[in-house]
C-alpha cells in the first residue's frame, strides 16, 4: 500500500491537498498539525501516509511527521472511532494534550473535538488509558504557520470555514469560530489554527 509520497504541492484546501507525483495527482487529507508546517504551492514535500480503504471510497491520509500516523492508527483501532474523527483530534490538540487527557479523564477538553460526544469520549479513556506509553508524540508541537500568498480576506475566512466543516463542526458554527479568530493579519490556516485552540480551551 501506499505509505509514503513526495512531491509537489499543486494545491491547499484545507484539510486537503493535492500532490503531484510523477505527474500523478493524489488527493491527499491531512491534519491541521501537517498543514501549518507546509510549504507553498509549488514547493516539494514528503509525507508519511495511510490509506483507507472502503467500499464505497479509498482516502489517503498525510502526515508530515511518523508520530502523527502512529496515533491516527492507533485512533482507528478504538471503538466507534473512524478516519474523520481521529483527524479531527489530531487537528484539535497534538499528542501529549491528548495523552494528558486520556491519563486525567478530561472529558471536558475531549468533547470539544467535532463529532466526540462524552460517550465516545469516556470510550476513549477507557480503552486507551493502559496504553499511554505507546500514545507517540512526547512534547507538545506548536509550529508557526508558513504564510501563504496574499490572499483577499473574505478567500481565507471561506476557507477556514470550509476547513472547520470538513472537520465535523456545522457550518453556522465554523463561521462564527472563524470570524472570531480572525484578527485580519494571517491566512486561513493561521485562522484555522486559532479557531482550534480556542475551541479546545488552549
Amino acid at each position: 500500500m501506499i505509505g509514503r509520497l513526495h512531491g509537489r504541492i499543486l494545491a491547499k484546501h484545507p484539510p486537503q491537498l493535492l500532490l503531484d507525483v510523477g505527474g500523478v495527482g493524489y488527493e491527499v487529507e491531512a491534519p491541521m498539525s501537517t498543514f501549518y508546517d507546509l510549504p507553498a504551492v509549488g514547493e516539494t514535500v514528503a509525507l508519511v501516509t495511510h490509506l483507507v480503504v472502503r467500499e464505497d471510497a479509498w482516502s489517503l491520509y498525510g502526515f508530515g511527521r511518523e508520530q502523527e500516523r502512529a496515533l491516527f492508527r492507533r485512533l482507528l483501532k478504538v471503538t466507534g472511532v473512524g478516519a474523520k474523527m481521529a483527524l479531527a483530534i489530531l487537528s484539535s490538540m497534538d499528542a501529549a494534550r491528548f495523552a494528558h487527557c486520556i491519563e486525567h479523564e478530561d472529558l471536558d477538553v475531549l468533547i470539544r473535538v467535532p463529532g466526540i460526544g462524552r460517550k465516545t469520549a469516556q470510550r476513549l479513556v477507557m480503552e486507551l488509558r493502559d496504553s499511554l506509553d505507546v500514545i507517540p508524540g512526547s512534547a507538545p508541537h506548536l509550529p508557526e504557520t508558513r504564510a501563504g500568498g496574499a490572499d483577499p480576506r473574505e478567500q481565507a475566512l471561506a476557507d477556514a470555514v470550509s476547513a472547520l466543516v470538513a472537520l465535523g463542526y456545522r457550518p453556522v458554527d465554523a463561521t462564527r469560530m472563524a470570524r472570531a479568530a480572525d484578527d485580519g493579519s494571517g491566512g486561513a490556516e493561521e485562522i484555522i489554527r486559532s479557531a482550534l485552540r480556542a475551541a479546545s480551551g488552549r
